[in-house]
């Protein structure tokens, strides 16, 4: 059994990252021979100082994650100069000046940008056989030479969707976006992973800039995943809405459940119970789902509650019941509710894969 990498401070992960740029730096040409010792030498030093050991591959891998401290810091860089441009506006030469400025390593040379665009290429066609590890494992090597590429970003924010891993989708498209807004295919992907995160309404937002900068009213796929995400957010607060209007006339609890402890002393009034709508639509969503009654039964918290009561211990506390998130939950589902996710037929599904076609930019 493979042992896991130790524990190390944010620090000592920071200087494990500035030894793997440098280690990265020093063996794909971006230092010259010559100066391979002194990295090597800098290196040596960092890792005795923060106690952390460069040649841990694991420790590394766990230190840096799935975006190197180049491709952080290129993303870094592309907002820094875009929250300067307006300031650099009125003086031409300040903002070739800025231009001509910009790190040698965030383009790379001819070599690197040909090895990267094959790279990507091949994890175009591992996302048309659905081999979506494979793909996402190219796209990062792409990155790895060339990280402020909002294209390989972008198509490995796809990957990460087909993948259903919505949060890592999400931060890549928001760095293909911050590094090249024009580029909309990274707007309908972050879109995308909002809505499969129950960000519906941050989802619409990015399907919104997504139409603005395609022009024209904007593209169908992109239309229709704003409509989609826009139709959740009014579902949401009409929702809310209704529920805060039944609290008012039949008397619910937290959570938007029906108040089983507003009787006296606590106990429930169980004409008003049955009486209720709200509990009406639980009893029929629980009488014409099994599974749902499977789980409802396989729950210990309401197992306990019916031997209490059938052992004559007296009335249950409702209250108390449903204070706990797992039953509170069943109840919610029992009478009709939803939670966030990504359903089939979510804003952009559809095109999911077709965007990252062997002919796509």
């Amino acid at each position: 059994m493979a042992s896991q990498p130790p524990q190390h401070s944010s620090k000592q992960r920071l200087a494990l990252a500035i030894c793997d740029f440098l280690n990265t730096s020093a063996s794909d040409g971006t230092l010259t021979a010559d100066d391979k010792e002194s990295v090597d030498v800098a290196v040596s030093c960092i890792a005795e100082s923060f106690k952390v050991d460069p040649a841990d591959a694991a420790a590394v891998r766990a230190a840096v994650g799935k975006q190197s401290l180049l491709q952080i810091y290129s993303v870094y860089d592309k907002l820094k100069a875009g929250g300067d441009a307006a300031a650099a506006a009125s003086s031409s030469s300040s903002s070739s000046a800025g231009a001509d400025g910009a790190p040698a390593t965030s383009e790379p040379e001819a070599g690197q940008r040909k090895e990267a665009e094959s790279l990507k290429s091949k994890g175009n066609a591992a996302m048309a056989q659905k081999d979506y590890p494979a793909a996402i494992d190219l796209y990062t090597q792409a990155l790895r030479l060339h990280p402020s590429n909002a294209v390989f970003l972008s198509n490995r924010a796809a990957a990460h969707s087909a993948a259903k891993d919505h949060a890592a989708a999400r931060l890549d498209a928001e760095a293909a976006v911050a590094i090249d807004p024009a580029y909309t295919k990274a707007w309908s992907r972050l879109g995308l992973a909002r809505f499969a995160l129950g960000d519906a309404r941050g989802a619409m937002e990015a399907y919104e800039q997504g139409i603005r900068h395609e022009g024209n009213g904007g593209s169908d796929a992109m239309k229709k995943g704003y409509e989609t995400a826009k139709r959740r957010v009014d579902e949401t607060q009409t929702d809310d809405e209704s529920l805060a209007r039944g609290a008012a006339a039949t008397g619910v609890g937290a959570g938007g459940l029906p108040d089983f402890g507003a009787g006296a002393g606590g106990m429930p009034d169980l004409s008003s119970i049955m009486s209720n709508p709200m509990f009406a639509n639980m009893a029929q969503n629980l009488m014409s789902n099994p599974d749902l009654m499977s789980n409802l039964m396989g729950n210990p918290r309401l197992r306990d509650m019916a031997n209490q009561f059938t052992s004559g211990g007296g009335m249950p506390d409702f209250s108390s019941l449903l204070s706990d998130p797992n039953i509170a939950d069943m109840a919610r589902n029992m009478m009709g509710g939803a939670g966030p996710g990504a359903p089939s037929g979510a804003p952009g599904d559809n095109n999911n894969n077709n965007n990252n076609s062997n002919s796509q930019p």
